[in-house]
């Protein structure tokens, strides 16, 4: 419902228009109005509510109370009840902050801003004076969510899964460790993605991918068609333990990207042309014979370090020279999982390091969050992909 111009204009008459939105200005004033209004239109519906049920009850005065909005501090007068039964919708008896101020304070730690940065960003634009504790309880309540999302069920199968890698250094048992978070990221048969989990390793090697695998499988997935790793050891013998028809294939963009960090920077543009050569090979003859031509070649002379990266992950890059051209396309043109670790590594670099595991499983999942949340429609490409997994897998697929 709009509001009338002539009430508009009296509420704006006399006033500085570059004064209605500041701290204490009209829209202050009117949030205060408007909040204290619906507080007695609650107090008013709580009392019917007893004296229809035959319960004696009134009103008994005013308290006050300070709470925190997205901009500004407002003090309310919060309305009584003599027998102490009204609890308020809009303000909850122990609440301290408006709806809305805590999802903005976690936004800003999806950000990747740090708890000073929130701090003064708040006081420089709202004139709102937060402690540092404050920011970490609002912060801290989404661990249970994190919990939640961590077991939440998943899909029966999925045509790929992109399994990756970023560390991070935490402290532990007083030492700051680098370690390792993985992120499974998962294309559904109708090609949209899904963050399947989020996991910081805790033991090495084998034994800790097989616990991830198992997870996943006690939460509901039977088959992955195709998992896509970046060389990490032991891996491909823990997926194929838990699942053990799936296809276990070498990220090709990590290959391409691992390679160009041997490379200096004006040479990098020249070489990803020439690997276009071995990954947009016909079959796995050819693209081993253009991994020789590179190797034997200016770029292969002067860098020998990216034909031997490719020779020791050349047992899981053979299987992506047997798909068809789309399902090629889809797993080493898909920018799902570059974006996902780039908002990640972001956010990380902000902190330094973190105090404990949770504080960094805070941190990464709510840019996760973000991130899933910005994801609209599946790749162009995935339609003429879905129909070749089909063809490929029978009724792997299909079953889906």
């Amino acid at each position: 419902m709009a509001i009338k111009k002539n009430t508009l204009d009296d509420l704006l008459a006399g006033r500085d228009p570059q004064a209605v939105f500041a701290k204490d200005g009209l829209f202050d004033e009117l949030k205060k109005a408007l909040a204290e209004r619906v507080l007695n239109a609650e107090i008013d519906d709580h009392l019917d509510g007893e004296a229809a049920a035959g319960k004696r009850n009134s009103r008994n005065g005013y308290s006050k109370k300070t709470v925190l909005t997205e901009t500004s501090k407002l003090d309310l007068r919060i309305p009584r009840d003599r027998e102490g039964t009204f609890d308020p919708k809009l303000i909850a008896r122990y609440q301290r902050r408006f709806p809305g101020f805590d999802e903005k304070i976690v936004s800003m730690y999806a950000r990747g801003m740090t708890v000073r940065e929130i701090q003064g960003h708040l006081m420089e634009l709202y004139g709102l004076e937060v402690s540092p504790d404050l920011i970490s309880t609002v912060t801290d309540a989404v661990l249970e969510t994190v919990a939640e999302w961590q077991n939440r069920p998943l899909d029966e199968m999925y045509p790929l899964v992109f399994f990756d890698a970023l560390r991070v250094k935490i402290r532990d048992e007083g030492l700051v460790r680098n370690k390792a978070v993985y992120v499974a990221l998962g294309v559904t048969p109708d090609g949209a993605k899904d963050i399947l989990g989020l996991w910081i390793e805790t033991s090495e090697g084998a034994k800790f991918w097989l616990r991830v695998m198992n997870e996943l499988k006690n939460r509901g997935v039977s088959d992955i068609l195709i998992a896509v790793v970046d060389g990490l050891k032991g891996f491909p013998d823990a997926i194929t333990a838990v699942f053990p028809h799936t296809i276990v294939q070498t990220c090709i963009v990590h290959l391409i990207r691992n390679s160009m960090d041997f490379a200096s920077w004006k040479d990098r543009k020249a070489i990803a042309a020439e690997l276009k050569a071995i990954y947009r090979a016909t079959d796995a003859d050819i693209g081993r014979k253009a991994l020789e031509d590179f190797d034997a070649g200016p770029w292969g002379k002067k860098y020998p370090a990216i034909a031997q990266s490719w020779r020791r992950n050349w047992e899981h890059v053979i299987p992506f020279f047997a798909f068809p051209v789309a399902v090629r396309r889809i797993i080493y043109t898909t920018n799902a999982i570059e974006a996902l670790n780039a908002k990640l590594r972001r956010a990380v670099r902000t902190r330094g390091h973190f105090p404990t595991d949770e504080a960094a499983t805070k941190l990464l999942y709510l840019v996760l969050r973000q991130v899933a949340g910005e994801w609209k429609m599946p790749p162009r490409e995935w339609c003429e992909a879905k129909t070749q997994f089909a063809i490929m897998f029978d009724e792997r697929f299909v079953r889906a």
